[in-house]
């Protein structure tokens, strides 16, 4: 028998039974008793507190940087994630000391109260628990009655079941009002004491405990008798009850109270509006470092003061962890007025690039196999379908280094090296690491693209240099593999984390030995004045920067990047009024460094080796190594190589004293010293020579041989198919056309014609001033020895 299975069913029968015959017996009692359960069990809302709050922004630390008031004009926070232990002490003490006891009403003490105030005639006693008070709080306060004291009786319970006890307090201390439009006890320690509530000392948390229950006893200069006998004689039930001991009882009586609000930190201002567009109303945890943010503000505000004497007024500075992509500065502007725009977020305003994308196209260009590190560049007076650029400093080198190009931030062998590339190529390129304000098709920019015509931001030029460090970072950490989403938007929540994407060995934008490459040659740029030992000091951190000045001086940028860290300084007047003398070296690098003194010190980059080939290439012109150059091996980024060899070197044939070039023309070519010499064309020449000292042009040929087919002269200015429209002078009459002419042997008397009738000779210095007639008109020069070159020009 199996006996244990149902040891009483008799029982259990007649159970049922008992119920069937109640429900059979009693059917509108039970539904009734349904309903009124229903009816108990949906009647607190699910959201019990609708107000707005303010947005809160606080450090990785939990430190307060700013907020942002809520719409309704309150400063209410979001609920508080804790209660420190002397305000739960102190307000326990005061409003509800069995809190933790009670169902969410008091019997004894709602008794006492009805019999003081019935015998008083009126109020002069409340009996409501913590919990009734968050239930009045939730209902806005509602006219007091005995039935709306029934209602917050029957929610208090209701809370008490859906809520813990500890809830339950974050929800008073977060909604209960302590005086004027302050709403919740964070914001009241930070107002009254500008200090965060866990921070609060005994008679500190003891006078924000009494507050909600006379809120406007807290106004500066009022009440103030009123106000410190209610926390003295909260402070001696504290003594009573063995919570404080006698010494720090008497001195807490001593303190003072709050006199008037202190403001809210306001530590990052432009990051709380920026984050409140798109989460108003929250707490928001950000990565931001407090003290490097206190300290950055420290340096703008510094260098605020020497720029302002040339009447620059804003500036921006941004600094990101190139690991996490977390933000960890944050400076919209300087602490200047409101007729300068001192609430405007320049981290994310679109201005100028200036030459802050060139690392880019230098990237690309090698990237592509199209660009050597050590390529000569022509760095010559230019002109490109109308266009004219001109280097900062209004001079020539003749020819340059690709790299010393860029670390000089040469703007003419820039432009050409994007002609070269192709500039919708490079626009199409530019899409991929979404730079805002830059939204226009290639043929809108023209050449002036990697000048400055175009537009971005701080933010997306400090993300786009972050991914280009983290490739190479990845690189080496990974088995030299990349992340297929490493071009990633950057990060101000603490707890959000980038997501890099699948591993790949295919590259994402840039491979990492280009982008290397470019960081190597960024660090070769001088430091602004004052800094330039740095290099000879232990304590120094090799850091890739560089600088951008856009046109009309209107904006000055410094980006720098670090194995760990991109900063990026945006100086300038935000209604774009532009000054003399500011620019990217003078106006932002110097901020640029003081950021980076303050950060931590970063190794340098690893060279991604597997991304590597070795190859041998010309010593002098850094093209590909042909039979007659000087060779010299270096190391470039593992691709299809397109750059061609080098065409610089020639062997020429000299005779036996190597004083003139020779040729079969007027000797044995068997009795001729031949030799590899360098040669640049007359116009690159020119300018080569002057920086170049050991510089050898070609030797003359004897005079009994006829030369070849090699120029030897060349237009400086105009080019040949130029318009030209002469100004006027202040008298009126038009101005001369001046036009040059490059001549491989200067002392070489040169003739010159316009329109086939002779005009004069120059030697030495090859220059003529001509009026011509509105039209077309060819210009030609013969010089001494035969040789000719001719433009034609349009007069407008």
């Amino acid at each position: 028998m199996n006996l244990g299975t149902d040891r009483n069913p008799v029982k259990r029968v007649t159970t049922f039974q008992k119920l069937e015959r109640l429900i059979i017996k009693h059917p509108k009692k039970l539904l009734i008793l349904v309903l009124l359960l229903t009816a108990y069990y949906f009647c607190l809302p699910k959201q019990l507190f609708n107000a707005p709050h303010a947005t809160v922004v606080e450090s990785r630390s939990g430190k307060l940087l700013g907020a942002l008031i809520a719409e309704d004009g309150q400063w209410r926070f979001p609920v508080v994630d804790s209660i420190p232990h002397r305000f739960e002490t102190c307000i326990l003490n005061f409003e509800d000391a069995h809190f933790y006891l009670h169902p969410g009403f008091n019997p004894v003490s709602i008794s006492k109260a009805f019999i003081a105030n019935i015998l008083a005639g009126k109020t002069v006693r409340g009996g409501s628990t913590l919990t009734q008070q968050v239930i009045r709080l939730s209902r806005n306060h509602q006219k007091r009655s005995y039935w709306e004291k029934v209602k917050e009786l029957v929610l208090a319970t209701r809370l008490e079941l859906r809520y813990s006890k500890k809830d339950i307090l974050k929800l008073y201390a977060s909604h209960a009002p302590f005086g004027g439009n302050v709403v919740g006890l964070e914001v009241a320690a930070w107002r009254y004491f500008g200090m965060h509530p866990s921070q609060l000392s005994w008679a500190e948390a003891a006078t924000l405990a009494v507050l909600p229950n006379a809120p406007s006893l807290i106004y500066p200069g009022k009440n103030q008798i009123k106000l410190r006998n209610k926390r003295n004689k909260l402070l001696q039930k504290l003594l009573e009850n063995h919570h404080i001991d006698s010494t720090t009882y008497q001195l807490a009586l001593l303190e003072e109270l709050p006199k008037k609000p202190f403001p809210l930190p306001d530590t990052a201002p432009h990051l709380v509006q920026y984050l409140a567009k798109k989460s108003k109303g929250k707490r928001i945890l950000t990565p931001l470092d407090e003290k490097l943010q206190i300290n950055i503000n420290a340096i703008v505000n510094r260098h605020y003061n020497s720029l302002k004497q040339n009447q620059v007024y804003n500036a921006a500075v941004l600094v990101m962890d190139v690991k996490s992509r977390k933000v960890l500065s944050y400076v919209g502007n300087t602490p200047t007025d409101k007729e300068h725009e001192k609430d405007v977020d320049m981290v994310q305003a679109n201005r100028s690039t200036g030459s802050v994308l060139k690392p880019l196209l230098y990237t690309a260009m090698m990237d592509a196999g199209e660009l050597l590190p050590n390529m000569l560049i022509p760095d010559v007076p230019t002109q490109i379908a109308g266009y004219t650029p001109e280097n900062f400093n209004e001079s020539y080198s003749g020819a340059i280094e690709a790299d010393k190009a860029l670390a000089k931030s040469l703007n003419i062998p820039a432009v050409r090296l994007l002609q070269s590339y192709g500039l919708e190529k490079f626009r199409d390129q530019l899409d991929l690491f979404n730079l805002r304000g830059l939204n226009r098709p290639a043929d809108h920019y023209g050449l002036t693209l990697i000048l400055g015509g175009a537009e971005t931001n701080l933010w997306d030029l400090c993300k786009t240099y972050a991914s280009l460090a983290s490739t190479v970072n990845h690189f080496n950490e990974t088995s030299s593999e990349y992340f297929n989403k490493e071009f990633s938007e950057p990060v101000l929540t603490l707890d959000s984390v980038v997501d890099f994407g699948a591993k790949s060995t295919v590259k994402t934008i840039f491979d990492a030995a280009s982008i290397f490459l470019t960081l190597e040659t960024m660090k070769k740029v001088n430091r602004p004045e004052g800094s330039e030992s740095w290099e000879f000091f232990d304590s120094s951190k090799q850091i890739a920067w560089k600088t951008g000045t856009s046109f009309g001086n209107k904006d000055a940028w410094a980006i720098g990047v670090t194995k760990d860290h991109v900063v990026g300084v945006w100086t300038g007047n935000a209604d774009g009024e532009g000054r003399p003398n500011a620019t990217g070296l003078t106006s932002a690098a110097p901020i640029l460094f003081d950021v980076f003194d303050v950060l931590p010190r970063s190794t340098w980059f690893q060279k991604p080796e597997d991304e590597f080939v070795d190859i041998k290439v010309c010593s002098e012109s850094g093209y590909l190594a042909t039979q007659i150059c000087p060779i010299t091996v270096v190391s470039i980024p593992k691709k299809q190589n397109y750059v061609k060899a080098c065409t610089y070197h020639q062997l020429v044939h000299l005779n036996p004293q190597r004083q003139f070039r020779v040729n079969s023309s007027c000797a044995d070519l068997s009795e001729t010293m031949s030799e590899s010499w360098f040669v640049l064309p007359p116009l690159m020449e020119f300018y080569y020579k002057k920086g170049h000292p050991t510089y050898k042009a070609l030797p003359p040929f004897l005079d009994n041989c006829k030369e070849t087919n090699t120029s030897v002269m060349e237009f400086i200015y105009p080019r040949n198919g130029s318009r030209i429209t002469l100004p006027k002078n202040f008298e009126g009459k038009k101005n001369e056309l001046i036009v040059k002419l490059a001549h491989s042997k200067p002392e070489t008397p040169v003739y010159w014609y316009l329109d086939e009738k002779f005009i004069g000779e120059t030697i030495n210095f090859h220059e003529k001033g001509l009026i011509p007639q509105p039209g077309n008109h060819r210009i030609t020069v013969v010089d001494a020895l035969g040789n000719e070159v001719v433009v034609t020009i349009t007069l407008e």
